[in-house]
């Protein structure tokens, strides 16, 4: 359609985004149109049983306009507007689900609020990045003058339902005792976790609560919000803090001294503590997991009381544990490595301590953890999550924080409905939870976790186009690769381009450039087997990627 792929609005990883001065009445029309007119052709030409549309947004200042809009769309589409108000993108999506009707959430999640963007839900889930495309060669009327509508009355049953669902699995005491700040900032979510909290009997203390908006990032997070969690910890004392981003779908939690956890570290307890037969995460995030679901359950070589002699030497001579303790080498499959021209790493894990296996038949077996690496993106999770044939759990997370849970889950007796979609209740509520069952700190529920440490930074204001064309040299290049992400690394031993550039070291360490797909950025995610390691690889590549002569 001619008018939206003029209007500088774009799909990203996650929904259309673009600046909000691009996002005019009819440019946010059209966007909507060619969503229902693509949910409708997927159901064989019938509208939603329901006849109805649901609509949320964020608390950016621009999200209610472009709400208006939107509901003008639907409305001349001869639909209901089900308006849930300002609420987390995974409630709406789930009362969506409950519906059985199509989802329109107005939410720019992270990104600046200079800019905006609008996520759609089908009757049965997220859109596909094939609904996306179909989108755009969709072709549609719109009229020449956009009249929003005017929104009606809060349908307060959204909210409800999303509070109830952790309220009745977790159990009304599930936090009793403990005391939780909630960072709230401009968060949509921030009377929800309060909510949900309260009623798992936790005390809460609101911190930072602003109406001017802040775009929270929880994969690079503000040197300011580092800085302000340890202080809070200090001067007021918590159990722990939590947070989300903008619109709700992306955690952050820290521990009792301030400190926030890595959001791909999340995923790997919350599969754990939902006993995941099949876990799927994009490239980037931590390798960890393909050693920790094999060691899940306490005990083992990667137990807390203390590392395996397997792990303890491949830690000391700095290769990197996965695929049974082995290095992989390029173009060697023997350990599950992904080498060039591959484009997933699939490694299914035994519990119980046992060894690291290569998949071999699709299939995730009893008894059996599944890891299946996919790109960036929560409808690439999604999409691997649902390729997945098994009877157990299948969950799927990424370094963001987002938990998406692709099945019911059955624990104590208690049923935790699928929501595959990204989530930030669920692992806030697992952390504090496995806390509260180990009796231990927060801080202490990943001792048991390998020492593999991840950070991640970018640079911005840099185009997209420059990115790619500087990943493209670089993967032919392997000199200049070596000398520009890390020449204090040794030889390249591993180049996977599933998504972005991401290459590993002979020591183990990894670096992994990305352009992304919200804003003008370049990222960089590293990993390596100490924070401070991980952390000078991200800000050597990125200062030097940086510096003059190489843009």
């Amino acid at each position: 359609m001619e008018l939206l792929e003029t209007s500088g609005v774009k799909f990203g990883t996650s929904g259309a985004r673009g600046l909000v001065s691009d996002m005019t009445d009819r440019v946010c029309y059209g966007f909507t149109a060619v969503f229902l007119e693509c949910a409708l052709s997927r159901t064989g030409g019938r509208r939603a049983e329901t006849g109805r549309v649901v609509l949320g947004h964020d608390l950016r200042p621009s999200s209610p306009g472009i709400a208006r809009a939107c509901a003008r769309a639907v409305m001349d589409w001869g639909a209901e507007v089900v308006y849930a108000g300002a609420l987390p993108t995974p409630a709406l999506a789930l009362y969506g689900l409950e519906c059985g009707a199509p989802v329109v959430v107005v939410t720019g999640s992270h990104i600046p609020f200079d800019r905006n963007g609008i996520k759609f839900y089908r009757e049965d889930g997220e859109m596909t990045k094939e609904d996306e495309v179909a989108m755009m060669a969709c072709e549609v009327e719109v009229p020449e003058v956009v009249e929003p509508a005017v929104l009606p009355d809060v349908e307060k049953r959204a909210r409800e339902l999303y509070v109830q669902r952790y309220l009745d699995f977790f159990g009304a005491r599930a936090l009793a005792g403990m005391r939780i700040g909630v960072y709230e900032h401009s968060s949509v979510a921030r009377d929800v976790v309060r909510e949900v909290l309260e009623g798992l009997g936790a005390e809460v203390v609101s911190l930072g609560r602003t109406e001017t908006f802040v775009p929270i990032d929880t994969e690079a997070v503000r040197p300011e919000d580092v800085k302000q969690a340890r202080e809070w910890a200090r001067e007021v004392g918590f159990d722990a803090i939590v947070s989300t981003d903008g619109d709700g779908d992306r955690p952050l939690i820290g521990d009792e001294r301030g400190e926030w956890m890595r959001g791909d570290v999340v995923g790997i307890l919350c599969a754990e503590f939902l006993g995941a037969s099949a876990v799927v995460t994009p490239v980037s995030c931590n390798t960890a997991v393909e050693c920790a679901l094999s060691r899940a359950g306490g005990g083992g070589a990667c137990g807390a009381g203390g590392e395996g002699d397997e792990r303890r030497e491949a830690r000391d001579r700095g290769t990197l544990l996965r695929a049974g303790g082995r290095r992989p080498e390029t173009g060697d499959r023997s350990g599950c490595g992904v080498e060039e021209g591959v484009t997933s790493d699939e490694l299914r894990v035994t519990r119980g301590g046992g060894a690291l296996s290569c998949a071999g038949d699709g299939r995730a077996e009893a008894g059996v953890v599944r890891v299946l690496r996919t790109r960036i993106g929560s409808p690439y999770v999604i999409a691997g999550m649902e390729g997945v044939e098994t009877d157990g759990v299948v969950v799927g997370y990424e370094a963001n924080g987002g938990f998406l849970l692709g099945s019911d889950v059955v624990r104590d007796g208690k049923v935790l409905r699928a929501l595959p979609t990204r989530d930030a209740v669920l692992p806030m509520l697992v952390v504090l939870c496995m806390a509260r069952e180990r009796g231990c700190r927060v801080s202490e529920v990943t001792d048991w976790l390998p020492e593999r440490y991840t950070a991640s930074d970018r640079l911005k204001e840099v185009p997209t186009e420059w990115s790619r064309e500087l990943i493209d040299r670089l993967h032919g290049d392997r000199e200049e690769m070596r000398q520009l992400l890390d020449p204090g690394s040794g030889d390249v031993v591993m180049v996977d381009m599933t998504d972005g550039l991401r290459v590993t070291f002979e020591t183990g360490d990894i670096v992994h450039l990305r352009p992304s797909g919200n804003a003008p950025e370049l990222r960089c995610y590293a990993e390596a087997g100490s924070v401070e390691r991980a952390q000078e690889l991200c800000e050597g590549a990125l200062g030097r990627i940086g510096a003059p002569g190489v843009q």
